[in-house]
């Protein structure tokens, strides 16, 4: 039975669907390694520059150890915990988390400075307050996390 020939330009196509043979182990070995060698490489720049974010803001980490009121001033005790210095940009204090508003306040030291390994910054507010009342505070450094919390004015 005669077989009618197909072709693509000069290429048989009938010889290329019948052909039985691959690529070489060679070539399929180097387009392995190339492949695996391509996936590290990725994956290695995901990873250098995610944990590179992190561990910049880890370095600052902020604690409260205490508050003090006196009628028209609130002092605020903070602690850094962290392995990097932080200063401290912006203070917010408030009676809801919905108010907290930017308070100008004085800092011991002057510099805002609050030193890595267990430094401690002591924060002076002016801002009226009274007993009973809950108080919501923020405190924002200029880089990492901020410190926020609330208590109620014993």
């Amino acid at each position: 039975m005669y077989h009618k020939k197909r072709y693509v330009g000069d290429v048989n196509l009938h010889k290329i669907l019948k052909s039985k043979r691959g690529i070489s182990p060679i070539l399929a070995t180097l387009l392995l390694i190339v492949i695996a060698v391509a996936a590290i490489v990725v994956t290695y720049a995901w990873v250098i520059t995610f944990t590179g974010s992190t561990t910049g803001q880890a370095g600052i980490i902020l604690v409260k150890t205490n508050v003090y009121y006196n009628g028209t001033h609130i002092v605020i005790d903070v602690k850094n915990t962290g392995t990097n210095n932080a200063k401290i940009q912006t203070v917010y204090i408030g009676t809801s988390e919905g108010s907290l508003l930017p308070q100008t306040a004085s800092y011991d030291p002057s510099t805002k400075i609050v030193n890595a390994n267990g430094g401690t910054i002591k924060i002076t507010v002016a801002y009226p307050n009274t007993i009973g009342t809950r108080y919501y505070f923020k405190i924002d450094p200029e880089l990492g996390p901020s410190l926020a919390f609330n208590e109620v004015r014993t």
